[in-house]
C-alpha cells in the first residue's frame, strides 16, 4: 500500500488545510493557495477531521515573535507527520521569504518551502517533494505572477478581494514588507476591471481593492491618476453594489481621489487611513512622509466631501524615543480626526528593520501605559461616533459568520454601506448572505450597531443567489475548514499584539 493510500482522505482524494497569518494580502493568497490546491485535485479537509494530509502555512514576518510562533505550531505536527505516512507541511509566505532554508534546518519534517513571489508552484513542489522524497525550497526573487492571475477558492460568494498592485515603495523604519514583497508592481488596469466583472458575473456585488500601499497605484504604469480613475471605472460596472479598498498612505492620497469616492456612488463611504503616530519627530523617524498637519488635512478634505464617511486608522504605540509628549500628540489626533475605529499597536521589534536597532526602545511597561489610555480614548470615541447612528435608516449587506451571538440572540448581521456592523431583528421571510436589508438603527455600543425594530424591506440579490448555490454545493461534500481570517469590511477591534502587519 503506498504512503498515499494509507493517509486519511477522503473519498480515496489527498485533503488539505491551509492556516495564514497576517494581513488582507496574506487573506488573499491563502484563498490562491487553496484554489491551486483544488485544481490540482486536492479537497479541503472535512470539519472537525483529525489533520489533512497537506498543511500549508502561510506566514507572516512582522512580529518579532513570528518565528517562534510558527516553528512552535510546526512542532506540534511532527509527531502526527511521523504517524501519518504520506502527511506533508509547506510552509510558504513572508517569513519562508526571509528565512528560506533556515526553515527546513529548524524542521527539517518539512517538505516545501515557498515564497511571496512564486505562490503558483505550491502543487509542483508538493509533487516534487513525494516523488524525490526530499524538501523542496524555492524562492523567487521577483514575481512570477500575480495573485489574482491564479485559480482561487473564495471564502465568501459575494464579496471579493481584488489585487491592484503587489510590493511597496516606501521605507519606513518599522516595516520589513517592503524586503519581502519587493518594490510596486501595479496590474493593468484592464486586467483589474476585467476581473471584476468576471466577479460580478459569478454574484459578486462587493469588491475590496487590494494593494501593500493601494492608492500609490499608478506608480509602476506612470499615471499619478490612475487610481482615482480605477475607482470612477468601477461605478460603470453594473451589478456591483460596493467598491472598497485597502490600505492607502497619506503622502498618496490626492485630492482626485477623494474626488472619486465622493462622485461614484457605489464607493463605500469609508476609509482606512494609517496614522502611525500623531508627533511629527516619531513619524520623521518612522520614514513616514507626511506631518500631522497633512494628515489632518486628509481627514478634514474627506469629511467636507462625504460628511457620513467612517474612517478608521492604525497606530503603532511605543516606537523607539517616543517621549510622553510624543504620545501626547497622538491623542491630540485620535481627538481631532475622531476615527470610527483605530487598531491599535504596541510596538514589536521586526527582525531586519532599522527601528529594531535604533536606541531609546521604550520598556513594556511605559507602552503598556500608553497603549491603555489610547484604547480607553478611542473605545470613549467609537461609543460616541456610533451613537450618532442611532435613528438612520441603511441598507445593510447580511453577512455570513459576523454575528457570534445570533443564533441566541435570533438576530443577522449585515455592514452598512460604511462598513460599521450592525445586528438586526430577523425578518419573518428569508435572508441569505448577499441581500440587502433596510433597517432603523435602535442603540449603539462602542463596536457594533443595533436595529431591534422590524426589518423596513428585504432585497434579494444576486449575490443572495450565488451564496445559496454555492451552499447546496457545499452541503453535497465535504464541509471545509474555514482560514478564520478577516471578512470583508472593517474587522473587530484587534488585541495588543495582533496578526495584521500594520505597515501601511
Amino acid at each position: 500500500m503506498s504512503s498515499i493510500d494509507r493517509s486519511q482522505s477522503v473519498g480515496g482524494t489527498r485533503t488539505y488545510e491551509v492556516r495564514t497569518y497576517g494581513c488582507q494580502m496574506n487573506v488573499h493568497d491563502s484563498e490562491r493557495l487553496s484554489g491551486l490546491l483544488e485544481d490540482a485535485g486536492y479537497v479541503r479537509a472535512p470539519e472537525g477531521a483529525d489533520g489533512a494530509d497537506v498543511v500549508v502555512f502561510n506566514t507572516c514576518a512582522v512580529r518579532e515573535n513570528a518565528d517562534n510562533k510558527l516553528y512552535g505550531n510546526l512542532g506540534h505536527l511532527a509527531p502526527k507527520k511521523a504517524s501519518r505516512p504520506g502527511m506533508q507541511i509547506a510552509v510558504g509566505g513572508c517569513l519562508a521569504q526571509k528565512d528560506r532554508d533556515t526553515i527546513v534546518k529548524r524542521a527539517p519534517w518539512v517538505d516545501v518551502v515557498f515564497g511571496t513571489h512564486n505562490i503558483g508552484k505550491l502543487p509542483v513542489l508538493l509533487e516534487r517533494a513525494r516523488v524525490q522524497e526530499e524538501a523542496q525550497v524555492e524562492i523567487a526573487e521577483s514575481l512570477e505572477a500575480f495573485p489574482s492571475t491564479l485559480p482561487t477558492r473564495r471564502e465568501s460568494a459575494y464579496a471579493a478581494w481584488v489585487s491592484i498592485s503587489v510590493g511597496c515603495n516606501n521605507t519606513c523604519t518599522f516595516c520589513i514588507v517592503p524586503a519581502l514583497r519587493g518594490k510596486e508592481k501595479d496590474r493593468r488596469p484592464g486586467d483589474i476591471l476585467a476581473e471584476i466583472e468576471a466577479l460580478v458575473a459569478e454574484g459578486v456585488s462587493e469588491i475590496t481593492l487590494l494593494g501593500q500601499n493601494v492608492n500609490a497605484y499608478g506608480s509602476d504604469i506612470g499615471d499619478r491618476e490612475a487610481f482615482s480613475k480605477l475607482l470612477r471605472a468601477c461605478g460603470k460596472i453594473d451589478g456591483l453594489e460596493r467598491v472598497r479598498f485597502t490600505s492607502p498612505h497619506p503622502r498618496d492620497f490626492t485630492d482626485d481621489v477623494i474626488a472619486a469616492m465622493a462622485e461614484t456612488p457605489n464607493v463605500m463611504p469609508q476609509l482606512h487611513m494609517p496614522l502611525q503616530s500623531g508627533s511629527d519627530p516619531v513619524l520623521k523617524a518612522m520614514r513616514r512622509s507626511y506631518r500631522q498637519e497633512r494628515f489632518l488635512g486628509i481627514i478634514e478634505k474627506v469629511r467636507a466631501a462625504i460628511p457620513h464617511a467612517a474612517i478608521s486608522t492604525d497606530i503603532i504605540v511605543g516606537f523607539p524615543g517616543e517621549t510622553e509628549e510624543d504620545f501626547e500628540q497622538t491623542l491630540h489626533v485620535v481627538r481631532e480626526a475622531r476615527f470610527a475605529q483605530a487598531f491599535t499597536f504596541q510596538y514589536s521589534k521586526r527582525p531586519g528593520t532599522p527601528a529594531a536597532e535604533m536606541d531609546g526602545q521604550i520598556p513594556k511597561k511605559v507602552v503598556q501605559e500608553r497603549y491603555e489610555r489610547l484604547v480607553a480614548l478611542q473605545e470613549e470615541i467609537s461609543w460616541e461616533e456610533n451613537k450618532k447612528q442611532v435613528g438612520r435608516t441603511l441598507e445593510l449587506m447580511v453577512a455570513e459568520g459576523e454575528g457570534r451571538k445570533d443564533d441566541t440572540t435570533h438576530r443577522l448581521s449585515g455592514r452598512a454601506p460604511d462598513s460599521r456592523l450592525v445586528h438586526f431583528t430577523k425578518p419573518d421571510q428569508e435572508v441569505r448572505p448577499g441581500d440587502v436589508v433596510t433597517v432603523e438603527i435602535t442603540y449603539a455600543a462602542p463596536h457594533h450597531l443595533l436595529a431591534e425594530g422590524p426589518v423596513l424591506d428585504v432585497r434579494r440579490t444576486r449575490a443572495g443567489d450565488a451564496w445559496e448555490k454555492r451552499n447546496a454545493a457545499e452541503k453535497a461534500k465535504p464541509v471545509g475548514v474555514m482560514l478564520g481570517l478577516p471578512k470583508i469590511g472593517a474587522p473587530e477591534p484587534l488585541p495588543a499584539v495582533a496578526s495584521g502587519c500594520g505597515c501601511d
